[in-house]
């Protein structure tokens, strides 16, 4: 089981990094709520603008309303100040129910196949897993099954180099399920305990490209059953309400297990992140909040919140 590393240090730079979505979300919150204000229509329409203006998403949003709305009417509820810790339980509650740590298989390689569209950081991404596992004593594997761009698989190389990774490719324009193929033979091998796909950015709309993703999944389960273990999309969360539309497709196109979630520290929408778990339920893996090398590091819902909120 790959464990959430600790330390006060990252959890300041989580607050650091998602300081413009504590602006937008959180100071927005305590905006609506200041003074000795009656809960009516005005303050739902009020706390639902700063909602979607952190793009927590319509559904969430609703359902917060809604419910806000029942404990007003039971008399539950009539201090506006309890509307935030109604929604930081709430955004946990939905980040935790999909909060599952990865586990690496009893035996042979844990394949992990990175997949995203072009611009999203996703050879960066790589190049930063195989550190974080590299620091958790794993032996970690890179493979360039991105043929299509020289830059690529020069970029990957470098990063296999970089986090003391060994490394597998082919040249240029290969067919990336021969070198998938290789590379789980060499995993196989040399017991490699942790094995990073690269693969190529690719638009979610051409199907000839997603049919590709798909034999190499075909080609992997075929040589190692069970894999890949995981499928991981990686997403740029600037990019808002694109990023959803983009994991919709990817995960019904390839059937996406967790998702990378970069460049937070970019955007004031963070609670894209509850956004893309209650509608998609699809966990999110890890988080970048930063450029530097520790700043992509497992997603912890309740620390998510908190570094928002508080």
């Amino acid at each position: 089981m790959f464990k959430k590393k600790e330390g006060g240090g990252f959890f300041d730079r989580l607050k650091t990094g998602l300081e413009k979505t504590r602006k937008t979300l959180a100071s927005g919150i305590e905006a609506v709520i200041f003074g000795e204000r009656a809960i009516d229509s005005n303050l739902y329409e009020e706390l639902e603008a700063v909602l979607v203006g952190a793009d927590v998403g319509a559904v969430f949003a609703n359902e917060l309303i809604d419910e806000i709305k029942e404990e007003v009417k039971r008399k539950e509820l009539n201090n506006p100040a309890a509307l935030k810790h109604i929604l930081m339980e709430r955004m946990a509650g939905i980040l935790r129910s999909v909060d599952k740590p990865l586990e690496l298989p009893e035996n042979g390689p844990y394949t992990v196949m990175v997949i995203g569209v072009n611009g999203t950081g996703k050879t960066t991404t790589i190049g930063k897993l195989a550190h974080y596992f590299r620091e958790e004593n794993r032996s970690v594997m890179l493979v360039a099954a991105d043929t299509f761009r020289a830059a690529a698989i020069e970029q990957l190389e470098v990063w296999s180099k970089r986090a003391g990774a060994s490394f597998v490719k082919q040249k240029m324009g290969s067919d990336p399920s021969s070198v998938v193929f290789d590379a789980v033979k060499a995993a196989l091998n040399r017991k490699t305990d942790v094995m990073l796909i690269d693969t190529a950015g690719r638009l979610h709309t051409k199907s000839n490209l997603m049919e590709e993703l798909k034999k190499m999944k075909r080609v992997m389960g075929r040589e190692l059953p069970g894999s890949p273990h995981e499928v991981l999309l990686v997403l740029d969360a600037t990019t808002g309400q694109n990023a959803v539309v983009q994991a919709k497709m990817f995960n019904e196109e390839v059937g996406v297990t967790g998702i990378v979630l970069t460049k937070l520290d970019g955007t004031s929408k963070g609670g894209i992140v509850v956004r893309i778990t209650n509608e998609l339920n699809i966990p999110v893996r890890f988080i970048g909040i930063g450029e530097g090398i520790d700043d992509l590091r497992p997603f912890d819902g309740e620390e998510f919140v908190k570094a928002i909120f508080e």
